[in-house]
């Protein structure tokens, strides 16, 4: 695990303050999106297909800085879209990281040599450069090519300016252990920090709905992954930028639920249920948010949609929060390692999960006659003019 002692500690003594206390739901990260416009159109994304006019959309710093005070979650992950296409994204990582929180932007690079004059190094911030797989698969990936040659030359000049650099790879069902373990032989290499690995979320609006895995695809492609540790040109084991015991359930051997609380999500449109995931409503509030979303209708076994999500943003939390809980089980499964033999923990069951509702365009609709309300005095006022 490669998470720097200094954020394992304030984590983790956060954690262990959510228990005494008894909070039942408390939130591990903020995932923060300012924006959803993007400079890239991959076919797996579920995050870009909104009408120009709210694609156009930002929020401003002060939005951003409210949430991450309503929230309280000591790491911010600022995501979208692309970030570093807000003018002032610079200017919210600073406001969050004067809070003390520990603050990763996540960033396909292609801005990211032009943009990194606009930051500082700080043992409060990280990039999370996306690459998914070698040249070839993260170019068809990102529906681009020459995209993964821009990021590996962005990450050089990333670690040469002393920032903490980490990658975050999406797996989908075209993934192959073989070449994925040559893949983290390779970042390794490169001098990276920590790798962040999930397999890909089946968003329901991706142009692509052919290659998602279902959980039990995940479990035994992360198995051939693990087993190829420290048997290839890297001879030391990966760094992840994951706790052991998500990794360990990426393989089958643990059984949790889900969390969604555990990544409260904010974006333009406002506060997301039930998670980073899944858009099917908003809250004003954090605090409308916890208190009034229906949190037992929606994760695996309980939500037709949540059936093959075994993504961090669901389950990291759930994996902190078991390892706070019974220390001497993660403790045991670091010994251990993550096995990648054997049978499998039982899986949650589907019986009595509820069908899918699809309630995407409701919000979308909302947006767009709130835009248009706003822009028709503006014209007429031009108009007047």
């Amino acid at each position: 695990m490669s998470v720097p002692l200094n954020q394992v500690l304030r984590v983790g003594a956060y954690v262990v303050k959510q228990h005494l206390i008894g909070n039942k739901r408390y939130p591990l990260v903020l995932m923060l999106e300012p924006l959803f416009r993007c400079n890239l159109a991959c076919a797996g994304c579920g995050k870009i297909d909104y009408p120009a006019e709210i694609l156009n959309q930002r929020l401003s710093v002060a939005e951003c800085l409210q949430a991450v005070d309503e929230c309280g979650a000591p790491v911010v992950v600022i995501a979208g879209g692309e970030p570093l296409l807000h003018k002032e994204i610079a200017e919210i990582v600073d406001g969050a990281i004067a809070r003390k929180k520990f603050v990763i932007v996540c960033t396909n690079a292609l801005l990211l040599e032009k943009k990194m004059d606009l930051f500082k190094p700080s043992k409060w911030f990280s990039w999370s450069v996306h690459l998914d797989g070698g040249k070839t698969e993260h170019d068809i990936s990102v529906c681009q090519d020459g995209v993964y040659d821009r990021a590996v030359a962005a990450i050089a000049e990333s670690k040469r300016r002393g920032f903490r650099t980490i990658i975050n790879a999406t797996l989908f069902n075209n993934a192959e252990p073989e070449k994925v373990a040559t893949f983290f032989d390779d970042v390794m290499k490169m001098g990276v920090d920590g790798i962040s690995v999930s397999p890909g979320y089946a968003y329901e609006r991706a142009p692509d709905q052919q290659h998602f895995l279902n959980r039990a695809k995940t479990k035994e492609l992360f198995r051939g992954i693990f087993s190829r540790q420290g048997k290839g040109t890297w001879k030391k084991n990966w760094s992840f930028n994951q706790s052991s015991m998500f990794l360990d359930f990426l393989a089958g051997n643990q059984t949790f639920h889900c969390t969604p609380w555990g990544n409260p999500t904010r974006t333009y449109f406002g506060w997301q249920r039930p998670c980073y995931l899944l858009g099917e409503g908003y809250a004003k509030t954090y605090k409308e948010l916890m208190e009034t979303t229906e949190w037992d209708k929606y994760g695996t076994g309980n939500y037709e949609k949540c059936a093959d999500c075994m993504v961090h943003s669901g389950y990291e939390a759930s994996a902190v929060a078991e390892s706070v809980r019974k220390p001497w089980r993660a403790a045991a499964q670091v010994m251990r390692g993550i096995r990648t033999t054997g049978p499998m923990a039982p899986d949650v069951s589907l019986a009595n999960q509820r069908p899918a509702e699809y309630v995407f365009s409701r919000h979308v609709e909302t947006a767009l006659k709130s835009i248009r309300s706003r822009k028709k005095p503006a014209e007429v006022a031009d108009a007047a003019d």
